[in-house]
């Protein structure tokens, strides 16, 4: 059976061991069960009208989601969702002429979960590579938090493939690199990350009890229009297949530790070049884990059209709490940047 379509792993007991196997490789989890001792069927490849398939890219194996033709929007997710954070915008991009892919990233959902390859600059590749592996030259690239982030980066590292840029809850690394290390507010919106910086704790608080932990997180970050309780679920889900906890942190690691390190400064410096994909940039005014004034600035390192849209009442998952009033945004900017 494929790794993302394993049961998802039982609550771990007070001596549990690591995540990882000895030497940093995933280790292969015995399958979860249910109290009466029977496997757990839930699955990341949901059903619906998309079409789920893998792919090779950089070096791994990706699990997407795809619907419709036409010009391609590549949608990545953030934290601590997968590609299903979409569904909502596979079906309407797919309906207004696009061909609408949503990607699992490295380690989390269907995608392969590999011992090393989280930085920045590595995943951005990863998504450049799905561009070119699903055979376009160039796409419309969407991404929300963590996926945001590498939005960024890719439109960096391969202007050339991006055709258009929509970045949601999001600032950009170099904004947010300064934040962390200069705004009391943003380090203390970022708590959970601090906490993931410590070893082996932090995977087995998420997938303890049946990872109520994630589920406390979604909704302490959306706004007034909570997920609904088919998604929390399913997020939930999700974080317990064998290794994801630990992979879906991973980058989250790179970020602070990397800060005094030649890596990480070197990144920095490579993030004050330009970015000349159109810049459409969306957040939530009532995010509390990205703020608002974090978030704005971003248009400094956009040498192309870049609009703002800041959106009232809408928390951390503007694409899943306000779907209708995201997803109209997101078709008038890639409407208006089709060639």
């Amino acid at each position: 059976m494929p790794l993302d379509q394993k049961p998802v792993s039982a609550q771990p007991s007070a001596d549990s061991g690591p995540d990882l196997a000895p030497g940093g490789e995933p280790a292969d989890e015995a399958p979860g069960t249910t109290p009466d001792g029977d496997a757990e069927a839930w699955s990341v490849r949901q059903s619906g009208p998309w079409t789920h398939r893998d792919l090779a890219a950089n070096g791994a194996r990706f699990h997407i989601a795809e619907l419709g033709s036409g010009p391609l929007v590549l949608l990545v997710h953030g934290w601590p969702e997968y590609w299903w954070a979409w569904r909502h915008q596979l079906t309407a991009l797919a309906e207004a002429g696009y061909r609408a892919v949503a990607l699992d990233l490295r380690g989390v959902g269907g995608s392969d979960r590999t011992p090393r390859g989280y930085d920045p600059g590595n995943l951005a590749l990863d998504i450049t590579g799905v561009i070119r592996s699903l055979g376009e030259r160039r796409a419309h690239l969407v991404g929300h938090a963590a996926g945001g982030t590498l939005a960024w980066v890719a439109a960096v590292m391969r202007p050339s493939v991006i055709q258009s840029l929509t970045v949601v809850s999001a600032a950009h690394p170099r904004d947010l690199r300064r934040a962390l290390l200069t705004d009391r507010r943003q380090a203390a919106a970022f708590e959970h990350v601090l906490g993931f910086q410590r070893p082996w704790i932090p995977e087995r608080r998420l997938v303890a009890d049946d990872a109520a932990l994630v589920g406390r997180y979604l909704d302490a970050w959306a706004g007034p229009n909570r997920l609904d309780e088919e998604a929390v679920h399913a997020y939930r889900q999700a974080i317990q297949i064998p290794s994801t906890a630990h992979c879906s942190i991973e980058p989250y690691r790179w970020l602070l530790r990397s800060m005094a390190r030649p890596d990480g400064i070197q990144f920095a410096r490579r993030m004050k070049k330009p970015i000349t994909a159109p810049t459409l940039h969306v957040q939530g005014a009532a995010d509390p884990v990205l703020l608002s004034h974090t978030a704005l600035g971003g248009g400094e390192y956009v040498a192309a059209p870049y609009r703002w849209r800041l959106m009232p009442g809408v928390g951390h998952f503007p694409h899943e709490e306000a779907p209708e009033q995201f997803t109209a945004e997101l078709l008038d900017w890639v409407g208006r940047h089709k060639e």
